[in-house]
């Protein structure tokens, strides 16, 4: 039985660096480049869609907080998945910042390949490359994840809990519909109606529709649905 490739995602806003790794990785026939994203945002995005195994990081993407904003989220709901950060500096700070995320490793941008390769296969393995006097005890001190009601994953993922009526109704009310409208334009009672929405609410943890529609629409979700949608 064959084992299944190691999964990698590639988050660096640098065209060329990043053509680069997508080429380191495709020499070692154990690892499989599932996607490349130039900005934090993009990188939560595919990690949710695509669940790789590892992520090669950029500390700094659009901004210089990018980086560590979208490891933050990615690790809050899939803790499972590992990130190995890239840095141009080898600082104190770099490696504090790295594992305070969450983070399973950092790396050098110009590292050589073996070196990138062999550290995205002891992140998927859970095998430390940092010395070991040093890296047990960043990994149990400093390893956190920090829940956040509003962040992107969060919602994502709840957004594929709502059921297929449930969804519908949601993106009407995001487009300002009342809910006379959405009676009239699903065909359903008033109380029906009443009884979806309070199902959708449950499901977000919320008690009126105006606490859940401005954050979706912060979060570009309509937008988000609409290219699923090939709207």
């Amino acid at each position: 039985m064959n084992t299944p490739a190691i999964k990698v995602l590639i988050v660096e806003d640098d065209p060329l660096i990043a053509k680069r790794y997508q080429m380191i990785l495709s020499r070692d026939k154990d690892i499989e480049c599932v996607g490349s994203a130039s900005s934090g945002y993009e990188g939560t995005m595919l990690a949710a869609l695509n669940k790789p195994d590892v992520i090669l990081m950029d500390i700094e993407l659009e901004d210089k907080q990018a980086g560590l904003r979208a490891t933050e989220e990615i690790l809050n709901y899939m803790p499972g998945v590992k990130v190995v950060m890239l840095t141009v500096m080898d600082t104190d700070e770099a490696v504090f910042r790295a594992f305070e995320l969450g983070a399973t490793n950092y790396l050098l941008k110009n590292m050589p390949p073996e070196a990138i390769l062999q550290a995205i296969k002891d992140a998927y393995a859970d095998r430390p490359s940092l010395h070991a006097n040093i890296a047990g005890k960043i990994t149990r001190e400093f390893q956190r994840i920090k829940k956040s009601e509003d962040s992107l994953l969060h919602n994502f993922y709840i957004l594929t809990q709502l059921t297929s009526t449930e969804l519908e109704v949601l993106e009407l009310l995001m487009k300002d519909y009342t809910r006379q409208e959405i009676c009239k334009l699903r065909h359903v009672e008033t109380s029906t109606l009443k009884s979806q929405i309070n199902s959708i609410l449950k499901k977000f943890g919320k008690t009126s529709v105006q606490e859940i529609v401005p954050v979706l629409r912060e979060l570009h979700i309509p937008q988000i649905l609409a290219q699923r949608k090939g709207k």
